[in-house]
């Protein structure tokens, strides 16, 4: 080969063409190289470029799951399956009754996840109600002291977890959303600013107390329920405020375990004393005092704990839990509880709200069908005792043996079994539990107002009570 150095000891006599020749087949060389060069450089950038495009068309390619236009329902909904482990409760304590004094430094946390994944653009708004949950004829720049409508911005995404999802939180009031009366709320969240994407939609409080409540709870003064019902009494005292017409301007109801499907409300007091309504009619307020609720624990998916019978470790935590049986039987048999509550705990990680994993949990119970007509459901504060198809199981009648799986997220979780019709509708909540009168349970007593003239239900009192300790007043 030719080097570029011998070209310049070429002499000038008759061999100057020859050495010209030479030169230009030396640098038709060098330019073929860098040409060859360029072109295997091209034609990676290219077969790079088409698999980053291939693999982008593969993520596009995954069905995007869209939110259903949907009418809002003025109760506890969840509208999508994808949506889980909803929380809403006062600050003050984890998954405690979602009320608030009006103007107190309290604050009212609301928390779920989307198992969807990735960021998306979610709304909130909050509805004022009277206490028949109807919407208050009243706007919102009457009851909203800024905003009645606002974006969530607070979001994490999991960490370390096989089954992927967002994390969203609200608290309230915040800077934009600012309730100024007392009463009822509806919380929505929806999708894209849209009001008819619901994803969720839940009831919460703000008291502003008015009246003092004095309340017990009696066996019931019906004698065939005497060991299977709890009755609840009280009395409102209101020397501050005039009443001049109970019966319109009063409503009071009570709740069991914070439980809207099990509740009863009136607005005829038994007796009306000075500064005095007293209600303790017999045909009020009597519920019946169901059982203790199960209970299982997945703090942590390397270990069994309570009600766990295994763990399998696969794309997603699979856990069996033990199979149940029916407790609809003639002795009462006391169980820790937390009267229906569910708490996210992750004992290994340090941040259950993203980085505590989701585990499909597959419940057995064996009972015969209590009739030809329902279903059975597996309900709880964790799905919101939404009676629907994700909650409803599966009869096997050659077993005798009631089976459903779903995912639900590590913690610790109260659940119970009910029968009702396909539509959801309760033909008997104790069916596979029993009713005994011993039943620990919470009770909580909401009294509302609407003076003469009034344009919506004031709520002026609330008050806690539990079976087996004194009445708490908030």
């Amino acid at each position: 080969m030719v080097k570029k150095k011998d070209f310049l000891q070429l002499n000038t006599d008759g061999s100057n063409k020859s050495a010209i020749r030479s030169l230009f087949n030396f640098n038709f060389l060098i330019s073929t190289y860098y040409f060859q060069l360029l072109a295997f450089l091209t034609l990676n950038f290219l077969l790079s470029t088409s698999c980053a495009a291939q693999k982008r068309q593969k993520r596009e390619r995954v069905p995007k799951i869209e939110v259903p236009s949907v009418q809002a329902i003025f109760e506890n909904i969840t509208y999508i399956p994808e949506i889980k482990s909803v929380e809403f409760y006062n600050d003050k304590k984890d998954q405690s009754f979602p009320i608030l004094n009006l103007g107190s430094s309290e604050r009212l946390i609301f928390k779920f996840d989307d198992l969807r994944g990735g960021s998306r653009n979610l709304y909130y708004s909050i509805t004022h109600c009277d206490a028949n949950w109807k919407p208050s004829a009243i706007s919102s720049l009457d009851y909203a002291q800024s905003f009645s409508e606002d974006r969530i911005n607070d979001y994490k995404f999991s960490f370390n977890t096989f089954q992927k999802y967002t994390h969203y939180e609200i608290v309230l009031p915040n800077l934009n959303v600012i309730p100024k009366l007392s009463g009822n709320y509806l919380l929505k969240v929806y999708e894209d600013g849209d009001q008819t994407k619901l994803l969720i939609t839940r009831r919460f409080y703000i008291l502003a107390q008015k009246v003092s409540l004095q309340a017990e709870i009696v066996p019931s003064n019906k004698v065939s329920d005497r060991d299977k019902n709890q009755k609840i009494n009280f009395s409102i005292f209101h020397p501050a405020l005039n009443i001049q017409n109970p019966y319109q301007e009063i409503t009071a109801v009570v709740l069991q375990n914070g439980r809207n499907d099990v509740s009863q409300s009136t607005q005829r007091p038994l007796f009306i004393r000075n500064n005095q309504l007293v209600y303790t009619d017999n045909g009020t307020f009597d519920f019946a005092a169901g059982n203790e609720f199960r209970r299982f624990d997945t703090r942590s998916f390397r270990f069994k704990s309570e009600g766990v019978y295994e763990n399998i470790k696969d794309s997603i935590y699979r856990v069996n839990l033990f199979a149940d049986v029916s407790k609809n039987i003639l002795n009462y048999s006391f169980q820790y509880d937390e009267n229906g509550d569910f708490f996210v705990l992750n004992q290994d990680g340090s941040t259950p709200d993203y980085d505590a994993d989701y585990g499909n949990i597959s419940f057995a119970l064996k009972a015969p069908a209590p009739d030809a007509n329902g279903f059975a459901y597996i309900v709880g504060k964790f799905n919101g005792y939404q009676k629907n198809a994700q909650n409803r199981m599966i009869y096997d009648p050659a077993q005798k043996l009631f089976t459903l799986t779903m995912p639900i997220k590590q913690g610790v979780v109260d659940y119970h079994y009910i029968w009702a019709d396909e539509n959801g509708k309760t033909i008997d909540e104790n069916a596979f539990d029993g009713t005994f009168y011993q039943t620990e349970n919470n009770y909580q007593i909401l009294i509302y107002y609407r003076p003469p003239g009034g344009r919506f239900d004031e709520l002026i009192a609330f008050t806690e009570l539990n079976t087996a300790k004194y009445p708490r007043n908030f």
